[in-house]
């Protein structure tokens, strides 16, 4: 490997499960391969991560019943190092993190619920300045008694907070008070009960987003309006073929560098389904699905470079990445990386 060169990323991972933590590795920017630098379980069951602007400070969520979010410091030669302790984030079962407005923004499962971290000088994480409760609940008997906050991202514009809510088959949309370190909520958009969205991906020209749910493998189509802070529901797909009977869990959706592809993670059927975009962004049609080249694919991340697909494959515990053809978007297997009770995968 040409070290030079080299890419990072970082695997999350389930300490409860067998996992290491966060481990930190280097891309081959020609194989696509995975090599360790180190790892670290200073921190609960990192379920999912989120770097800084500029890479320097890495952070994790503690997917707890206590529920935290912490902060490392990425040297770059080996394991990230923590910055002090784990924040409590109000808020049980955090999923999903993001950075805005200066702050860490935690998505909480649990107590469906979404949370604001200011951040110290340094990066670290400080106690909560804002919690927004979520309300509600679906017609599902067991997943969907109440809120469940899964995601939370901020849109291309950076005014606006998505948190994508699996048990009240929702979106809701705030802004973070900059000033106070509160949210404000501003609208939610409904989708179709029972459906059970889990995370959302906006297109590279920042018009559309794609809702993919976890109860139903489906796929919504929605355009945003950035100036307003509106999401609307204008379609949905099929991310399976039909006749499919193996019960299957949609986990992430990524969508590829020159809008024309999105592709999806789905558990139980343990494959990456591949969709084409037409020229307007509103039509997804299924392609094919090729297997996630393990078990539970739990996250799927795409290169800097648009050119692979790295699938976080938590009960095989292993990290696969495929090679995409640019031409059909069609996935194809390159190599594995062992990582126990993998969760996410994100570049550096």
């Amino acid at each position: 490997m040409s070290g030079s060169t080299d890419g990072r990323a970082y695997i999350g991972s389930f300490t409860s499960a067998g996992g290491r933590g966060v481990i930190a590795v280097t891309v081959d920017p020609e194989t696509g391969a995975l090599t360790e630098l180190g790892a670290t379980d200073a921190v609960a069951d990192p379920s999912f991560l989120a770097l800084a602007p500029g890479g320097s400070v890495l952070y994790a969520v503690s997917e707890t019943e206590e529920g935290a979010a912490a902060a490392f410091a990425v040297t770059g030669t080996g394991a990230p190092r923590p910055l002090g302790e784990p924040v409590p984030v109000c808020g049980a079962g955090p999923t999903h993190l993001t950075l805005a407005a200066g702050h860490l923004v935690t998505a909480n499962y649990g107590s469906g619920s979404v949370t604001v971290l200011p951040l110290a000088d340094g990066g670290a994480p400080r106690p909560a300045s804002g919690v927004l409760q979520h309300e509600g609940a679906g017609p599902h008997p067991d997943r969907q008694r109440g809120p469940h906050a899964h995601q939370v991202v901020a849109d291309p514009s950076g005014r606006w907070l998505l948190a994508v809510d699996l048990g009240t088959d929702s979106v809701q949309i705030s802004s973070v008070d900059a000033a106070s370190g509160e949210l404000v909520p501003h609208g939610e958009t409904a989708l179709r009960p029972g459906s059970g969205p889990r995370h959302l991906a906006f297109h590279p020209e920042g018009s559309h987003a794609y809702v993919l749910h976890e109860l139903e493998p489906t796929l919504t189509v929605c355009r945003w309006d950035a100036a307003a802070g509106v999401l609307e529901a204008v379609g949905e797909t099929a991310v399976l073929p039909d006749g499919v009977e193996t019960e299957s869990f949609a986990s992430e959706v990524v969508v590829a560098l020159d809008g024309r592809f999105v592709w999806t993670a789905n558990r139980g059927h343990d494959s990456i389904s591949v969709l084409a975009l037409d020229a307007s962004r509103e039509k997804a049609e299924l392609v094919t699905t090729v297997p996630c080249g393990g078990r539970w694919p739990r996250d799927l991340a795409l290169d800097p470079a648009g050119r692979r697909l790295y699938a976080a494959n938590e009960h095989s515990g292993d990290v696969s990445w495929f090679d995409i053809d640019q031409e059909t978007g069609i996935p194809a297997p390159a190599g594995s990386f062992a990582a126990p009770a993998a969760s996410c995968v994100i570049f550096g």
